[in-house]
């Protein structure tokens, strides 16, 4: 019997972003156990209202603008705003889409690390997830420019599980 097919919208900053939502929607519709067959209309777009303003919708559509908030810096302080901004902007411009927010304590990093290992402490710069990532994955990456190359990185989605999804969000709380 073939399965119903749900369709998720996002908007993420960048190409780990897009390769992770690519990768759970590969996972997931793969999986023996859904229910549902999940397609993921996923875009590179900083820009909330630019990807409404290009979308054709004929009914209410929900997208979730996956952003970092890189720092307390006034230059990334500022970024975020005015993301939330745009995200206001864009559900005002008549195409009943309504927006939602994802982002990350700093950098997407942090998610991925929440799939392997607990991370409580405080910290105050991204590149402090280098020394959680290498933990976490058994990996010996030099910065993070390198765990961000494609290959490295999609070496670390071969590494986890549906289960490990799970295990994120139930530590994310």
């Amino acid at each position: 019997m073939r399965k119903e097919t749900k369709k998720f919208y996002f908007t993420v900053e960048g190409e780990t972003e897009k390769w992770y939502f690519e990768w759970l929607q590969h996972t997931i519709s793969k999986a023996p156990a859904a229910l549902y067959t999940v397609k993921f209309d996923c875009l590179i777009q900083k820009d909330p209202l630019k990807r409404a303003k290009g979308l054709v919708v004929l009914e209410k559509t929900e997208i979730t603008h996956v952003m970092d908030r890189e720092s307390e810096e006034e230059i990334h302080v500022g970024q975020f705003e005015t993301a939330l901004n745009r995200m206001k902007s864009a559900e005002k411009i008549g195409k009943n889409i309504k927006f939602n927010l994802g982002y990350s304590n700093f950098a997407f990093e942090l998610w991925i690390v929440l799939h392997k290992i607990d991370c409580n402490g405080p910290l105050t710069h991204r590149r402090q997830y280098l020394p959680l990532l290498n933990s976490a994955y058994a990996e010996q990456f030099e910065n993070l420019d390198k765990y961000k190359h494609e290959g490295n990185f999609k070496r670390i989605l071969g590494k986890l599980t549906l289960d490990d999804v799970g295990q994120a969000v139930r530590r994310s709380k």
